[in-house]
C-alpha cells in the first residue's frame, strides 16, 4: 500500500503534525501494530511498522511509543521493540517492568482476591480465559461461544467489577479489573508531560483506545483502525494502512528534521539592490527571502526549513541538472543554466523604497515547472492563493504580496494551513516567461518600463559603481565580486550594514551554534567601509557614520552603544527561537535577534574611529561632525577602557579583560592623537597618556612569558587569533620579536591546514565550529609583516579556493568534513580577502 492510497486529507495533517517541534507518536498493539488473531500468544507486529516506529524513535526530537492492554511483560517479549520505543502496560497502568513492587498492601491484597473470584466465576466455562497482570486481570472470551462470553462478562459486571478499589476497562471481547488506575489517555498525557510533545499523534482500533483519542487537542491527532462510532479525526482500514501511515510520517518527519539534500552554503548566491537580500541556490530555487527589510520575517525560508518554510522555484519540466551558475560580470545578476533553459534573477534597483521586486526572467527551448510558495513570517501565517488574469496574490499577509505572471495559467493545492501555486511555461525563442514577485504592494499591472530595461539598468548600477574602483592586481575577479557582496550587504536607506545576509547557517552542523547575522554590528560594518574606502568608494562610508551619529544622538553618552542595532538604529528585541522551523540540515535553533545586543563589547569604538581615519585620508579633510565622533570614541574609552567585556567573539560567559579589546582602545586613543595632529584640531591633553597607559598595560599583562605569546585575556593562557592585532595595529613593532612569536604560537595552536580557528577554549556552549576566514586573513596579514610571504600566499591560494563557484563566502570552514559553514554571504570573509589581495600586491 503507498501512501497515496491514504485520504488525502489525512496525509495533509501529517504533514501538518511531522513539522512540529516535538513529537509524540503512540499507537495500540492488538488491531493496529498486530492483526487480531484467534491466539493472542500468536500476535505478531508488522514488519513494516515496526521498522517505522523504530526509525521514527531514532530521530532527533521524536518519541515513539506502545499503549497496550497487554501486560507489559508479555508486550515486550511479544513485540520485540527495541528499547528506543516506550511501552506502556495494562491500559497505561504499567510504565516499567518493577513497578508492582510499589503496590501497597492493600492493593496486593484485592488483586488476589479478584483472581480467586475469577477463577471460581470461569472454572467451567469453555473458551475463556484470564490474563494474570500485576495490578489488573483481564478475562477474555474471544474463544468462547457467544452466549457463555456474555454469560461471564455479565456476571463479571455484576460482581467484582462493581466493587470498591477496582477499575473497569472493557475492550472488544475483553474486560480488564484493575488495582490502580488504568487510563491510555492518562497515560498518554504522563508520556507528553515527561518528553514535552508539542503535538501528539494516536492510533488505535478498540473501545479502550477511545480515552486516548479523548485527550487529543489541538495540534493532535487521532487514527482510528476498522469501522465504528470514534472521537478519532481519521479512520483508516486495517493493519496494513497503519503500517503506511507510520512510513509516511517517518518519510515527512525525517525531511522536515534533516532538510532534503541542503546546497553546500557556498553554493548560495545573493541577489541585491541595497534595500533587500536574496539568496538563490545552484539550482534556481528562491530560498531566502526577507520583507519589509533584510532583518524582517521572512517570506521562503526554505534555507532553514525546507519547501514547506517557503520556495519559489523553476526548473525544467522534465528535470536534468544545471550545467552552471554565474553572475552577469560586475552585477548582482544571477544566470543559472541548463542545456536548453536560462533563468536569469535580479532584484529591481529601482522599485520603490517600500517595496522588494524580485525579477524571475525564464528563457530557452523548453517547458519549465515553476512552484511559487510564500510562506511569510517564517511560515507561521496561514497564507492563500488567488488566481488573476494577470497573476496571483497572497491572501493573508500583514504587508501585500502578489506575483505579476501575464499569460501563466496556475494550479493551486493546499496543505491545509498553506497554499501553492505550480504552473508549466513555455517560454518561446524571442518570448521569454516574466515573473515579478511584488512585496509592499498589491498592484498588478505592467510596470511602464520594460523588463529589458529593467534588467539593463541595474545592471548598469552595479556595473558603473565597479569603475570607479581601484582594483588590486592580485585574484582581481573575486575582489570585484567581494566589493559588489559588501556592497550588497549594505542598506542604503538607512546607511546601516549588514554583517551578513542570514540568521542561523550553523557553525557545526546538526549544532547549536546558530546566530542571527541580519543586523548592523558597529565594528562590522565600520570594517567593511573602512574596505570599500580602500577600493575607492567613500559614499558607504559617508552613510554609515551618518547612521552611527544618529545612533549617538539617542544615547546619554558614547560608552553606552550597544555593539549593534536593526537596519535602522533601533535597539533589538529579545533574541527569540523559532521552533517551527528544523534549521539548515538539522541545526537548530533557529534564532531571530541576537542577544550579544546586551554585551559590553569595549572594541566597537577602535574601527569607528579608524574609518574616520582612512575616510579623512581618502577625502583630504576632517569634517566637524567626524571629529565630534572621534572625541566622543575617545571619551567612552577613556571611561571604560579598564573594564573586562565580553570581547569580539561575544563569548557568553563573565567578561574578561580581552587582549583584542584593549588593543582597539588603544587604537581609538592613538587614531584620534593622529588625525588631530595631521588636521589641525585641538588634541586634548589627556589622549598621550592615556594611549601610553594601555599600551604599557597590554604589554604587562597581555604578554605571558610561559607560552611565549600574546594570550586571548590577562587571566589565562588561551590563545586567541584576534591578539594578532597588538602588531597588526601598531600597538607594537611587527618585528617586535614578541609578536613574531605571537604569530608563531598562534599559528602552532589554532591554525589547521587552509584555515585558522577564533581560539579552541570552551566558551561555555556545547559543539564545535570551523576555521574562520577573517582569522585566516588575519593570519595572512601577520606573515607578510612577518616577512614570511610564502606561507602569505600559500594560506591566500586556500582561502581562494574556498569561496563558491560564483565567488561568495560564508563565515567559516571545517577543514575535516571539507565543508562551509556559517552565515552567507558573510562582511568579514569579504573584507580579509580584499585586504589580503592588497597587501600581497604591494608587499614585496
Amino acid at each position: 500500500m503507498t501512501a497515496e492510497a491514504l485520504p488525502a486529507e489525512l496525509r495533509r495533517a501529517l504533514v501538518q503534525l511531522a513539522r512540529t517541534p516535538r513529537l509524540l507518536v503512540a499507537c495500540d498493539y492488538d488491531g493496529t501494530l498486530a492483526p487480531i488473531v484467534s491466539d493472542p500468544e500468536q500476535a505478531r507486529p508488522s514488519t513494516e511498522s515496526v521498522g517505522a516506529l523504530r526509525s521514527l524513535a531514532g530521530l532527533h526530537e521524536t518519541t515513539a511509543a506502545v499503549i497496550s492492554g497487554r501486560a507489559l511483560r508479555d508486550l515486550a517479549t511479544l513485540s520485540r521493540l527495541p528499547g528506543e520505543v516506550h511501552l506502556v502496560g495494562s491500559h497505561g497502568s504499567e510504565f516499567d517492568v518493577g513497578f508492582v513492587h510499589a503496590l501497597d498492601a492493600d492493593a496486593k491484597a484485592l488483586h488476589r482476591r479478584i483472581e480467586q473470584t475469577l477463577d471460581n466465576l470461569v472454572a467451567d466455562a469453555e473458551g475463556v480465559h484470564l490474563e494474570i497482570k500485576p495490578a489488573s486481570i483481564a478475562v477474555h472470551v474471544r474463544r468462547a461461544a457467544a452466549e457463555i462470553g456474555e454469560r461471564v462478562l455479565d456476571a463479571v459486571r455484576s460482581g467484582p467489577a462493581v466493587w470498591d478499589g477496582v477499575q473497569v476497562t472493557e475492550g472488544k471481547a475483553v474486560i480488564e479489573l484493575a488495582v490502580v488506575q488504568t487510563d491510555k489517555g492518562h497515560a498518554l498525557d504522563v508520556l507528553r508531560h515527561q518528553v514535552g510533545a508539542t503535538a501528539a499523534v494516536f492510533i488505535g482500533d478498540d473501545v479502550t483506545d477511545e480515552k486516548a483519542f479523548a485527550r487529543l487537542t489541538g495540534p493532535d491527532l487521532g487514527i482510528h483502525v476498522g469501522d465504528g462510532e470514534t472521537l478519532a479525526g481519521y479512520k483508516i482500514a486495517d493493519t496494513v494502512a497503519v503500517a503506511t501511515v507510520l512510513a509516511f510520517l517517518l518519510e515527512e518527519r525525517r525531511t522536515w528534521l534533516y532538510g532534503e539534500q541542503a546546497p553546500p552554503i557556498e553554493r548560495l548566491s545573493m541577489l541585491a539592490n541595497e534595500r533587500s537580500v536574496a539568496l538563490v541556490t545552484p539550482d534556481a530555487k528562491i530560498t531566502w527571502l526577507c520583507h519589509p527589510e533584510p532583518d524582517s520575517a521572512a517570506v521562503f525560508a526554505d534555507l532553514l526549513g525546507g519547501p514547506s518554510a517557503g520556495v519559489f522555484s523553476i526548473k525544467p519540466e522534465r528535470n536534468g541538472l544545471p550545467l552552471g551558475q554565474r553572475y552577469l560580470p560586475h552585477t548582482m545578476t544571477v544566470e543559472t543554466r541548463w542545456s536548453r533553459l536560462l533563468v536569469t534573477d535580479y532584484l529591481d534597483h529601482y522599485s520603490a523604497p517600500h517595496r522588494t521586486d524580485l525579477v524571475r526572467v525564464i528563457s530557452g527551448a523548453t517547458t519549465a515547472k515553476v512552484e511559487f510558495a510564500p510562506r511569510p513570517e517564517f511560515g507561521q501565517v496561514p497564507v492563500a492563493l488567488v488566481a488573476e488574469e494577470d497573476g496571483l496574490r497572497v491572501v493573508g499577509t500583514s504587508d501585500p504580496i502578489v506575483l505579476r505572471s501575464p499569460g501563466v495559467t496556475w494550479q493551486i493545492s493546499s496543505d491545509g494551513m498553506h497554499e501553492t501555486a505550480t504552473a508549466i511555461v513555455s517560454p518561446g525563442p524571442d518570448a521569454p516567461v516574466v515573473l515579478e514577485l511584488r512585496c509592499g504592494t498589491d498592484d498588478l499591472s505592467p510596470n511602464p518600463v520594460s523588463e529589458s530595461e529593467r534588467r539593463a539598468r541595474s545592471g548598469r548600477y552595479w556595473s558603473e559603481w565597479v569603475e570607479t574602483l581601484s582594483i588590486p592586481p592580485v585574484e582581481k575577479d573575486l575582489v570585484v565580486r567581494s566589493a559588489l557582496t559588501l556592497r550588497g550587504l549594505v542598506h542604503s536607506e538607512s546607511g546601516s550594514i549588514m554583517a551578513a545576509a542570514t540568521t542561523s547557517l550553523p557553525e557545526e552542523i546538526g549544532g547549536v551554534r546558530n546566530w542571527d547575522y541580519r543586523y548592523c554590528w558597529l565594528r562590522d560594518a565600520a570594517l567593511t567601509a573602512q574596505a570599500l574606502v580602500s577600493l575607492g568608494s567613500t559614499r558607504e562610508a559617508e552613510a554609515y557614520l551618518g547612521w552611527v551619529h544618529r545612533v549617538l544622538d539617542t544615547l546619554p553618552g558614547p560608552e553606552r552603544l550597544h555593539p549593534l542595532y536593526t537596519l535602522y538604529g533601533t535597539t533589538l528585541g529579545p533574541e527569540a527561537v523559532i521552533d517551527t522551523l528544523p534549521g539548515y540540515a538539522g541545526s537548530r535553533p533557529v534564532r531571530v535577534g541576537n542577544l550579544a545586543n546586551q554585551q559590553v563589547q569595549l572594541d566597537v569604538f577602535g574601527p569607528v574611529v579608524d574609518l574616520v581615519a582612512q575616510l579623512t585620508e581618502a577625502r583630504g579633510k576632517l569634517t566637524d561632525d567626524d571629529w565630534r565622533m572621534v572625541q566622543a570614541m575617545a571619551e567612552a574609552v577613556s571611561r571604560r577602557w579598564h573594564e573586562p567585556d565580553h570581547g569580539i567573539w561575544e563569548e557568553r560567559h563573565a567578561p574578561r579583560h580581552n587582549v583584542y579589546s584593549k588593543v582597539m582602545c588603544w587604537m581609538t586613543i592613538d587614531r584620534a592623537i593622529k588625525l588631530s595632529e595631521g588636521y589641525g584640531r585641538e588634541l586634548d591633553p589627556s589622549w598621550p597618556p592615556l594611549r601610553e597607559a594601555i599600551a604599557t598595560d597590554v604589554l604587562k599583562n597581555g604578554w605571558n612569558e610561559e607560552v611565549g605569546s600574546f594570550t586571548t585575556a590577562y587571566d589565562g593562557t588561551d590563545l586567541d587569533a584576534a591578539s594578532l592585532h597588538v602588531g597588526l595595529t601598531g600597538l607594537i613593532d611587527p618585528t617586535d620579536e614578541r609578536f613574531q612569536s605571537t604569530v608563531t604560537a598562534i599559528e602552532a595552536e589554532l591554525r589547521s591546514g587552509s584555515t585558522v580557528y577564533r581560539y579552541h577554549r570552551d566558551d561555555g556552549l556545547p559543539g564545535d565550529e570551523g576555521g574562520f576566514h577573517l582569522c585566516a586573513a588575519w593570519m595572512i596579514e601577520a606573515y607578510l609583516l612577518s616577512g614570511r610571504r610564502t606561507e602569505a600566499e600559500e594560506l591566500f591560494a586556500q582561502l581562494v579556493d574556498c569561496a563558491g563557484p560564483t565567488g561568495l563566502l560564508p563565515e567559516e570552514y571545517d577543514p575535516i568534513a571539507e565543508r562551509s559553514l556559517g552565515n552567507h554571504p558573510q562582511a568579514y570573509s569579504h573584507l580579509g580577502l580584499i585586504r589580503c589581495a592588497q597587501l600581497l600586491a604591494t608587499h614585496k
